[in-house]
């Protein structure tokens, strides 16, 4: 791997030469852009209008880095430490998942029937970043939002991430697999998650920058057990003996099998909900008590 010299039509060739093949074309462009931004301080419009004709050593360096990680299928988000969702910027490592663009349409979900109730207590659980509760907070600023993960690293990335963006969360190791947890919770009108859901089965259908570089926990769950996550939620939920409004991401082929679940764990008013892309992708319910 060699750059040809210091100029940017350079560098841009030997970025498409390196890549070509292992991404589409569209993709490569926007990586093009995105490093030259990061990196060397230039816009697309800027780099496209040709500000500059070369770059120096030191932001080469980086550049030369970036395409050798990816072409390793090292996700640009982490190499670049950072992305965005719902309009803010996250910083994220591979201790946590990037987030989706589903995942927003998650947020809005909630934000299109509370954004302006003040007052209520919010349970993100599994966090990963902290994008929902973060946005959620942004959004809702009148109410106490909570955020819960198992991983160490994980919190200390959303931690940072609510500091970041100026928001007031308050964070808990805790895993709701575990019982024993639950009372130390406390207790909430919204919970939201959008927790491993992806079967070990379709691990074969995943590209390998997901599948090599993001935290297999918070991504899988066993064939055998795909639900677990959820009936710990749901469980949960009873367990507060309040009304409660849950709002969750599933796999998109789990929604009749969700819906029987959470019936039978005493929801009501449940309903899957589609994407953007027309796949069930979110499950609603509600604790009446």
């Amino acid at each position: 791997m060699k750059v040809a010299s210091n100029k940017i039509i350079d560098i841009k060739s030997f970025t498409r030469k390196h890549l070509k093949g292992l991404y589409p074309e569209e993709e490569i462009n926007s990586f093009i852009y995105m490093l030259f931004e990061a990196y060397c301080g230039l816009s697309k419009t800027e780099l496209l209008a040709g500000k500059r004709e070369y770059i120096n050593e030191s932001e080469l360096l980086l550049v030369y880095d970036a395409v050798k990680a990816l072409e390793q299928h090292k996700p640009i988000q982490y190499i670049l430490g950072k992305t965005t969702f719902y309009g803010l910027e996250f910083k994220v490592t591979p201790a946590v998942l990037i987030p989706r663009p589903e995942t927003e349409e998650l947020v809005e979900l909630i934000l299109k029937e509370h954004k302006n109730n003040t007052g209520l207590k919010i349970l993100d659980i599994g966090t990963g970043s902290g994008c929902i509760a973060v946005a959620l907070k942004k959004n809702m600023p009148g109410c106490k939002i909570n955020a819960i993960d198992i991983s160490t690293d994980a919190l200390a990335i959303a931690r940072q991430n609510a500091k970041n963006n100026s928001v007031d969360l308050t964070f808990f190791s805790a895993d709701i697999l575990n019982e024993n947890q639950w009372r130390e919770l406390g207790t909430y009108d919204i919970i939201v998650s959008n927790p491993p859901y992806v079967l070990e089965s379709e691990k074969k259908m995943m590209q390998p920058n997901v599948l090599d570089h993001e935290p297999a926990s918070a991504l899988f769950v066993p064939d055998t057990d795909p639900l677990r996550y959820y009936e710990a939620i749901f469980r949960f939920a009873r367990h507060q003996q309040k009304k409660t409004k849950i709002y969750l991401e599933i796999n998109e082929s789990k929604g009749p099998e969700l819906i029987t679940a959470a019936i039978r764990n005493g929801l009501s008013e449940v309903a899957v909900i589609k994407d953007l892309n027309n796949k069930d992708r979110f499950l609603y319910g509600s604790i009446n008590k």
